[in-house]
């Protein structure tokens, strides 16, 4: 797991707790075995459900706009399912903080 990826996890989680009875939904993508993402959430819970991509997820990030295929890959869509941001690389409170303001209600 890239450890810029696990840093981000607990700023994740929160914002999910924070922000879910505004409509957010954060998902998790996990590119990695299923004994092995089930093993590490086992230790870190997460407040969002992470899905399992594995293989075609390098496919899926770079058809989201990460022509690097690097990690940790961001995407904000908004509730009609079009990408409104993206960032690469850790993310950090004031992205969501500012993320959180470019979409109405």
């Amino acid at each position: 797991w890239c450890p810029p990826c696990v840093h981000e996890l607990p700023l994740l989680s929160r914002f999910q707790r924070e922000r879910e009875k505004q409509g957010w939904q954060v998902l998790g993508l996990a590119v990695d075995e299923a004994a092995a993402v089930a093993a590490f959430m086992r230790k870190t819970p997460l407040s969002f459900p992470v899905g399992m991509v594995k293989a075609d997820g390098l496919a899926l990030s770079r058809s989201l706009g990460n022509d690097q295929g690097a990690l940790p890959f961001t995407v904000l869509f908004d509730r009609q399912g079009r990408v409104t941001q993206r960032k690469i690389g850790q993310l950090s409170s004031s992205d969501l903080d500012r993320w959180v303001q470019l979409l109405p209600d």
